[in-house]
This record gives C-alpha cells, sequence and structure tokens, in this order.
C-alpha cells in the first residue's frame, strides 16, 4: 500500500518558507556577472534561473547548455521551448570552451536539449565540445549532464570515450510516473544508460530526481534502490517547481525534514554523495561529486 509523504498542496498554494531564495551576493558572482552580460554568455545558471547560482558561481562552477535551446521532446516538468530544433551550430564547441576560459570556470557542467532530430542524436558535438574545454581549459574539470541518446550505444560511447570526470543521467521521478512526466522517455532505459556506462569503465556516473509530482515516499526510496543496484554514485534529490500554467502543478511541497531522511537513506544504501533538499538542482556542489 502506498502512502503520501505530505498532503498534496492546491495548484497554486504559496511557496513555504524554506523555498525562499536569497538574491545572489558576493564579489565572484558580481565579477562573473558582469563578464557574462559583457561577453553575451549563455549558461544555463543565468537562462534557467538557477536558485543556486550565487552559491556555484563563488565556488568556481557553471552550467552551459548545447545544441541549442528548443528541445525535441515535450517533458512536462521542463521549461526548455519544444519543436523544431534550430541548425546545428558547429562552432559552438569553440564558444563554449572560450566561455568557461572568459570565466576562468573550475569546475563545468554541460548540458543540452533532446536531439532525436539528429542521425547522431547530437553525440558528436557533445564529444567536440568536451574536447575544445579541454584545449583551451585543461585544468577544468567536466561534468556532462547527457540525454538519453534514445539508448543507442554507439552514440553513449562517444561520451565514454572523452572521459569527462562525471557523466550524470537524470532519472527525474519515480517509474509510476515517468510516461506523464517525461513522456518520451523510458524509465529503464534511462536506468540502462547509466548502467551501460558504469560498465564501459566510467568512473563517475549521477542522477537527479524531483519530488512534488505526486510520488510517494515508497516510491522514491525503490527508486533510490534501482539506481543503486545500476551502480550510480551520486544522487540529487531536488523539489519540482511548475515553471507555468501549461506545465504540470506541483502536488506536493517536501518539507527540509523528508529530504534530510532521503538523504540519509541514500546514504546508507551507499552512495558517494548524495544532495537532497528543496533548492537542489542536478548541478548543486557539482565539484565535490568528482571525488
Amino acid at each position: 500500500m502506498h502512502t503520501d509523504i505530505t498532503t498534496p498542496s492546491k495548484e497554486r498554494q504559496p511557496k513555504p518558507k524554506w523555498l525562499r531564495v536569497k538574491l545572489p551576493t558576493g564579489k565572484k558572482y558580481t565579477e562573473l556577472r558582469g563578464l557574462v552580460d559583457k561577453y553575451n554568455l549563455n549558461t544555463i545558471c543565468t537562462s534557467g534561473s538557477c536558485p543556486n547560482m550565487g552559491e556555484c558561481w563563488g565556488e568556481g562552477t557553471a552550467t552551459f547548455m548545447i545544441l541549442g535551446n528548443i528541445c525535441t521532446r515535450s517533458c512536462g516538468f521542463c521549461g526548455v521551448k519544444t519543436g523544431r530544433p534550430e541548425t546545428v551550430d558547429w562552432d559552438e564547441p569553440e564558444k563554449v570552451a572560450r566561455s568557461i576560459k572568459i570565466m576562468q570556470i573550475k569546475h563545468a557542467v554541460l548540458t543540452s536539449v533532446d536531439r532525436d532530430d539528429l542521425k547522431d542524436m547530437g553525440s558528436i558535438m557533445w564529444a567536440e565540445t568536451v574536447k575544445a574545454v579541454r584545449r583551451m581549459n585543461p585544468e577544468t574539470t567536466l561534468e556532462t549532464l547527457i540525454p538519453d541518446f534514445q539508448g543507442i550505444e554507439h552514440h553513449i560511447n562517444r561520451i565514454i570515450d572523452v572521459a569527462p570526470e562525471v557523466v550524470s543521467h537524470n532519472i527525474e521521478t519515480v517509474r509510476r510516473l515517468t510516461r506523464e512526466v517525461r513522456i518520451q522517455a523510458k524509465y529503464d532505459r534511462s536506468m540502462g544508460v547509466l548502467k551501460y556506462l558504469k560498465q564501459q569503465g566510467q568512473r563517475r556516473t549521477k542522477s537527479g530526481i524531483m519530488l512534488g509530482l505526486g510520488e510517494t515516499r515508497e516510491e522514491v526510496i525503490e527508486t533510490l534502490h534501482d539506481l543503486k543496484a545500476n551502480d550510480v554514485d551520486v544522487v540529487t534529490i531536488g523539489q519540482y517547481l511548475q515553471p507555468s500554467k501549461k506545465h504540470l502543478p506541483v502536488k506536493q511541497f517536501i518539507t527540509p525534514d523528508q529530504f534530510e531522511e532521503y538523504k540519509s537513506i541514500g546514504l546508507d544504501l551507499g552512495f558517494r554523495h548524495v544532495e537532497s533538499s528543496a533548492l537542489v538542482r542536478s548541478s548543486y556542489k557539482a565539484q565535490k561529486h568528482i571525488n
């Protein structure tokens, strides 16, 4: 029997106090914000209004999205535009590498939209971007937050071959809600991608879960068990927030105590790192996860 972990919220219920975000401050943040504006740099930190931007930038971490800003999938939780993507910009690897150099980023997270319209699903651009960042920023460590590439191994191999310090692929939600939340994605396919990465020698793998979409406590724990069974090293757990009225509503606001419980359960299961709180996003404290 499943039991809900909190009382479901009304669709437009005000956010609880623990979801209030402080405006980013600090000398390092101010410097980087100036560089981003001056050189028109494209970070998902700014375009996605990440609540942790000030903290991450202060620690020398930033996230960059490649392959455009229009996705071929239409996930019910995601604020990225859906439709026909633009032509691939083959200068993008150098642009991203140059942005990382200008910002003096110590640890860069790369992510992308899904590009199911391309024969290689964007995997060649992924590999070329990692190579360009390595050439221009040899001291910068890398995390690649990849799509599932429809589970096709030779596309995934391109990521493995360029050997980022961390490869991440988000499971996003529990098995029961996957069809509603992720639509074109599959729970077992995502788990298979994570398992394949480790089988092929990827040193550090990572995945993330959003809470508040109607999942139960038992389902969250089951997902953590599944991630551990597929040799994932790092898990991030955060609160889902509705990007617009067109997206899936928030069903629950998860309490800080519940996030702490999930962190304890994850650590007891043997994950190397577990980041679990309302404002945690995939790249939160990403620099810690390379060790």
